[in-house]
């Protein structure tokens, strides 16, 4: 079931979606179908100009990214939870070149929130995937070469998705108040799961992507489109989640 949910979601992204589109377009273009290829053709172009543009991309994302407050004053915690994200392993470059930078973004605001605390524990979580290696132990690398004690490290190498992360987190702190950390679109669906399972989380959002930029090159971009499949990304997962009666 999970690699199913992970492969149904992958063809419900905006780029798919838009060659899907084109394709029909095209395959009513050599049945002679002119309308018909002329409506697909005419959808596909807007479907990318739309979804390209800054304004549009933003105004998708943005009511993810604003559930939850940035945390600028560190509370009083024994626990610091740092999600779970992406990486690939390459002895032959940096630590920082094999996890990438949204897994890299969390973390930097875990350990943000670690140097002020006196004795917390950082917890890295997530499992390999495809990888030989989990993506906790990542974490934990690039968390000991920005300074973090191994000591204070606590790695979750099984967990796949964020409700495993939330089970293997109640099993560490009980309901404890803990900082959590991830990326400012998935934290509602994260606060809202955590909270289901009697968790306490204090929201730590990182990682801003509905912002505006300056000059005309940000207007309409392959950025803007990948903000819009973060975003999708969160809404079918909430959609899931209240489904599955996680949330």
């Amino acid at each position: 079931m999970f690699f199913l949910k992970k492969f149904i979601s992958s063809f419900l992204m905006p780029v798919p979606i838009g060659l899907f589109l084109f394709a029909l377009g095209i395959y009513f273009l050599f049945r002679n179908s002119y309308t018909k290829a002329k409506v697909f053709l005419f959808l596909t172009l807007t479907w990318f100009a739309l979804l390209s543009y800054s304004p549009v991309a933003n105004a998708i994302l943005a009511p993810l990214e604003n559930s939850h407050k940035a945390l600028l004053q560190t509370p009083k915690v024994d626990y610091i939870l740092v999600l779970g994200n992406g990486h690939f392993s390459n002895e032959n470059l940096s630590i920082t070149s094999q996890v990438n930078t949204t897994a890299i973004n969390r973390l930097n605001e875990g350990i943000k929130h670690y140097n002020i605390l006196e004795n917390a524990k950082l917890v890295v979580s997530g499992y390999g995937g495809y990888d030989r290696n989990p993506h906790a132990f990542m974490q934990s690398i690039l968390s000991s070469s920005l300074g973090v004690d191994k000591k204070d490290i606590i790695r979750f190498d099984n967990p796949r998705d964020t409700r495993e992360e939330a089970l293997a987190m109640k099993k560490l702190v009980g309901d404890k108040s803990f900082i959590l950390v991830t990326s400012a679109s998935h934290m509602k669906r994260a606060v809202l799961l955590f909270k289901k399972l009697g968790l306490n989380p204090i929201p730590a959002p990182t990682n801003h992507l509905a912002h505006n930029k300056k000059g005309f090159s940000f207007y309409f971009s392959g950025g803007n489109i990948h903000k819009v499949e973060v975003a999708i990304h969160e809404y079918l997962g909430l959609i899931w989640y209240k489904i599955k009666g996680y949330i």
